[in-house]
């Protein structure tokens, strides 16, 4: 009867791309944690796979990496449905084909330290001439002797009364920054930061700043903040690094916390759909992984056309122009689709509810700058 009922079930074949390789395996006729026989790669039991560590340590170290930072088949499995298929890997995350592709939430925090990481990389990048005519960079550090011997040699390759003129010009461009900026110092006192409260203006100790229902404690630290104000963009103006490092401080973590909030616009504009919250957590994070990449590549991009060419002109440039067009026009295109794929309604009410999410998601995003900006003026 049996042999009946299982001949009648259709024929199952294991893809042998979702489990380990067989280099990598022990061979174990039970398993040697709990002693259970094997009936595959892994112990149905307990759980412990098959492996054979007992191999050369470089082997051993590049299956490390393979685990740890997932830079195996599946980075490669997952990143293909991730720029070109939307909604496929949610759709196959809730099926559950999931060994196949990394887990969202590794995906999301590879791909937001990567975008981050480059983002900061690229924005202090910028150069600068101080006083004394020495190259530095925007920071304050100055360039390497080499570098400024060829500054040096590259003014005295002109006219000697160009140069001067040019020395000149910038010299009164000079002393009339530091004229305008000492003039503005007199003019305000050090204690004005431009805030009112009441239609009178901010004072620590006559006129201070009260958040309600907030403890004094917290009130305190802010009105410490706003009497440091002057202080902090005295600073910034002479290193505007300072304040866009700690935006990058802030803002990765911010935009962590933001996810769950995400989630409930999504939760709310598919308040019928039966869906659960982690499910719309899940495709909140793949979009936003999403996002992250194609960031990415447009940074990348970007970067690589203005150092092959600093003009902007070149087929270089071009390329690039055109690439970061057709990726403006995939991004929401992008999102519409998944949006369709995973919740699978009418295109109508689909196209509707992704102008509202749309909506509130920048209006969400504009908050959440703007928190940014103060929170990383205020932990200066």
């Amino acid at each position: 009867m049996n042999t009946e009922a299982e001949s009648t079930l259709p024929s199952l074949r294991p893809n042998r791309s979702l489990t380990i390789s067989g280099k990598r395996l022990a061979g174990s006729q039970a398993c040697l944690n709990c002693g259970t026989e094997l009936k595959g790669p892994f112990c149905y039991y307990c759980g412990q796979p098959d492996k054979n560590l007992m191999r050369f340590f470089p082997v051993l170290l590049r299956e490390l990496l393979e685990d740890t930072f997932d830079f195996d088949s599946r980075f490669l499995r997952t990143l293909k449905p991730l720029l070109f298929k939307p909604g496929k890997l949610t759709r196959d995350y809730l099926d559950g084909r999931r060994f196949r592709y990394v887990p969202p939430l590794r995906l999301y925090v590879f791909s937001s330290i990567a975008c981050f990481f480059i983002a900061a990389i690229l924005a202090s990048g910028k150069i600068q001439i101080d006083d004394d005519m020495n190259i530095r960079t925007q920071g304050g550090a100055p360039f390497s002797e080499e570098d400024q011997q060829k500054f040096d040699e590259a003014m005295s390759k002109l006219d000697p009364a160009v140069a001067e003129e040019t020395r000149k010009v910038l010299e009164e461009v000079r002393q009339r920054k530091e004229g305008e900026s000492s003039a503005d110092t007199e003019d305000e006192p050090e204690s004005d930061n431009g805030i009112s409260l009441n239609g009178e203006p901010w004072d620590r100790e006559t006129n201070p700043l009260i958040i309600p229902l907030m403890p004094d404690r917290f009130n305190n630290w802010i009105n410490d903040e706003i009497a440091d104000s002057p202080k902090k963009k005295q600073q910034i103006e002479q290193n505007p690094d300072l304040i866009k490092d700690k935006v990058f401080d802030v803002l990765p973590a911010t935009m962590f916390v933001l996810l769950p909030i995400v989630a409930l616009l999504f939760k709310f504009w598919y308040l019928f759909a039966k869906k659960y919250y982690v499910e719309h957590l899940i495709f909140a994070l793949h979009n936003h992984a999403f996002l992250f990449v194609i960031l990415i590549i447009m940074m990348l991009t970007n970067s690589y056309a203005s150092w092959q060419e600093p003009t902007g002109e070149g087929n270089i440039s071009t390329a690039v122009v055109w690439s970061n067009i057709v990726l403006g026009i995939w991004i929401p295109a992008y999102l519409l689709i998944s949006l369709k794929r995973v919740y699978r309604q009418g295109w109508w009410m689909t196209v509707a509810k992704y102008s509202c999410i749309g909506i509130s998601y920048l209006v969400l995003l504009g908050l959440t700058t703007t928190f940014v900006a103060v929170l990383s003026f205020l932990l200066l």
